[in-house]
C-alpha cells in the first residue's frame, strides 16, 4: 500500500497547477502546468488502501486506483503505468477530460477531502510518454475475421484498439477528414492539446489498426454494404443530434448550436481555414446550459477576446457541499468551477429563456425570466422578464441520441424510448453480427463510460466471433459484468 499513515501527515488536498489567467487566455494551450513530483508522491501517498476500495465502484473503468497509487508513491512509473493500462486504453484522456466519479467514492472523501486520484492518473502517463514507456501492442497471430468500427471517438478507438490486439483485422471508419470525434474537434486544445490524440493514433496505427477519413456510413457506403464486407460492425458514432431550443426568435442569425462553434474554433487552431467562422471577438455572448460544453465555449469566447459572456441556467445553483440524498459514494451534484470559469463571465441560475430579440434577422438580445417551480415543471415567472443583449447565442443543452444515418433502414436497428440504439446485454442490435457502443447505445454520458462500453464491446464481438475471448469486459450496457469465457 501507499504511505499507511499518508492520510494522516498530508491532509491537505494539492491539485495541479493552473497557467495565471492573463496567460492563458492569450493561448488555446493547456491551461495545466506539471506538479512537482514530490507533491504528486505526497498526494498519492494519501490513499489509504481501504480494504474496500469503494473508487473501484466510482469507476466504469474498474481501475486499479490503490495499486497504481501506491506506485506512485514509490516512485516506479513503469510499474504504474502497466496497471493503469490494464484497465484503461487512454489515461490521458481520462486524466484530462473525466469528472472523477472515483474521487467522488474515494473512503478518504468521508471526513477528508479525497485523493486526488485524476491527477495522479495523468501524470502516471504523462511520464509514461516522455519515458517512452508507451509503446505498440501488436497481436501474436492474426485470425482471419473482419471488424468496421463506425466512429472514432473514445468508444470506436477504445473497442479497434482492444480488437486489433485480439488479432482481427480492423477499420475504423470517421466521417471527419481527420481521426478523434469529438475528441478532436468538440474539445477545446486548452483542456486537452490534440498531441495527446496523435500519439495514441501512432500507437494504433503500428498495432496495426487501419483508419478510413472523411467516409460517412449511411451516405458515402451503406451500412448494408459495410455488413456485407466485414464479419462484424460497431456502432459507435455518439450521440451528437444537439438539443434545440425551439421559441420565438430561434431562427435569428447569431443563435446557434454551441457544437458547431467549437468545431469551428477546433479547426481554426488546427490551422484550417475556416469560411465565415462564428467569432466572439468584440460581442456580446450567452450562453444556455451551464455543463461541460457551455464551459468549453465560454473558455473558447474569452481566447477570441469576447466583450462579455454570460452563461444562463435554468436550474438552481448547486450546493457546495453534498446534498443529503447524494450521501458518500454517490457522484453528488456540486457547484463547480472549472479553469474557464475562472477566467471571467458571469453566471446566472434560475434563468429561463423566453425569447430571442432581434432586428433585420439578426440577434440583438435575449428575454429571459426568474425560473420558479410549479407541480415539479420548470417555467418562466410572469414578471420576472428582462432583456440581456447579445449578439451571439450559444445553445449548450445537451444531446438527444445518436443521427440514424440508415441504420434503420440498412440494417433493421431499433431504438429505444430515449432514441438510443437499442442493443441487448451483449451490445449486439437486433441484427446479428452489428453492435452498438458508447454514446450511441447508451446516450449522452462520460468520456470513462465511452471506453468502458468500447472495451466490453469487443468482448462481445470477440466472443460472437470466436466463441471465447479473453478481453477484459468491464461493463454491459445493464451496468452488470459480461461474463468472460
Amino acid at each position: 500500500m501507499a504511505d499507511p499513515r499518508g492520510f494522516l501527515k498530508v491532509r491537505e488536498r494539492e491539485t495541479q497547477p493552473r497557467r495565471p489567467v492573463p496567460v492563458r487566455i492569450m493561448d488555446y494551450k493547456e491551461v495545466y502546468e506539471a506538479q512537482e513530483k514530490g507533491v504528486l508522491q505526497a498526494q498519492a501517498g494519501r490513499c489509504m488502501d481501504c480494504g474496500i476500495p469503494f473508487c473501484h465502484q466510482g469507476c466504469p473503468l474498474g481501475n486499479l486506483i490503490p495499486e497504481w497509487n501506491d506506485l506512485m508513491w514509490r516512485d516506479k512509473g513503469a510499474e504504474a503505468i502497466e496497471r493503469l493500462h490494464a484497465t484503461n486504453n487512454f489515461p490521458e484522456f481520462t486524466g484530462r477530460l473525466c469528472p472523477a466519479p472515483c474521487e467522488a467514492s474515494c473512503v478518504l472523501g468521508i471526513n477528508q477531502p479525497p485523493v486526488t486520484i485524476k491527477q495522479v492518473e495523468v501524470s502516471i502517463i504523462d511520464e509514461a510518454w516522455g519515458e517512452g514507456w508507451v509503446t505498440p501492442h501488436p497481436p501474436e497471430r492474426l485470425t482471419d475475421r473482419t471488424i468496421a468500427v463506425v466512429g472514432s471517438g473514445p468508444a470506436g478507438l477504445a473497442a479497434a484498439q482492444q480488437l486489433t490486439r485480439a488479432g482481427h483485422t480492423v477499420a475504423v471508419y470517421e466521417r471527419d477528414d481527420r481521426i478523434g470525434g469529438l475528441l478532436r474537434y468538440g474539445i477545446p486544445d486548452f483542456k486537452m492539446e490534440k498531441i495527446q490524440v496523435d500519439r495514441r493514433l501512432e500507437q494504433m496505427r503500428a498495432e496495426g489498426t487501419r483508419f478510413r477519413t472523411g467516409v460517412e456510413v449511411g451516405k458515402d457506403i451503406s451500412w448494408e454494404q459495410l455488413r456485407r464486407r466485414y464479419d462484424a460492425v460497431v456502432i459507435a458514432t455518439g450521440a451528437t443530434v444537439p438539443r434545440n431550443l425551439p421559441i420565438p426568435g430561434r431562427e435569428l442569425s447569431g443563435v446557434h448550436f454551441a457544437m458547431d462553434y467549437l468545431v469551428q474554433s477546433n479547426r481554426a487552431v488546427a490551422g484550417d481555414s475556416v469560411k465565415n467562422q462564428i467569432s466572439a471577438e468584440g460581442k456580446h455572448v450567452v450562453i444556455l446550459g451551464g455543463g461541460d460544453t457551455g464551459a468549453d465555449c465560454l473558455g473558447t469566447a474569452h481566447r477570441q477576446q469576447a466583450a462579455s459572456v454570460t452563461t444562463l441556467a435554468i436550474g438552481q445553483q448547486p450546493p457546495a457541499e453534498r446534498a443529503a440524498h447524494q450521501p458518500w459514494p454517490m457522484y453528488p451534484t456540486l457547484f463547480e468551477m472549472a479553469s474557464a470559469h475562472e477566467e471571467g463571465g458571469e453566471r446566472t441560475f434560475l434563468a429561463s429563456t423566453v425569447e430571442f430579440v432581434g432586428e433585420d434577422g439578426k440577434l440583438t438580445g435575449v428575454k429571459v425570466a426568474e425560473t420558479e417551480f410549479v407541480d415539479g415543471k420548470r417555467l418562466p415567472k410572469a414578471g420576472t422578464e428582462r432583456i440581456i443583449p447579445a449578439d451571439l447565442v450559444f445553445l449548450s443543452l445537451g444531446f438527444t441520441g445518436p443521427e440514424p444515418a440508415g441504420l434503420a433502414e440498412q440494417v433493421s436497428a431499433e431504438f429505444d424510448d430515449r432514441g438510443n440504439v437499442a442493443r441487448d446485454g451483449y451490445y449486439m442490435t437486433g441484427t446479428p453480427g452489428v453492435f452498438a457502443a458508447g454514446d450511441a447505445g447508451r446516450g449522452q454520458s462520460l468520456i470513462v463510460w465511452a471506453i468502458a462500453e468500447g472495451r466490453a464491446a469487443a468482448a462481445a464481438v470477440d466472443q460472437w466471433l470466436m466463441g471465447s475471448t479473453r478481453l477484459p469486459a468491464p461493463v454491459a450496457p445493464t451496468d452488470r459484468a459480461i461474463t468472460v469465457l
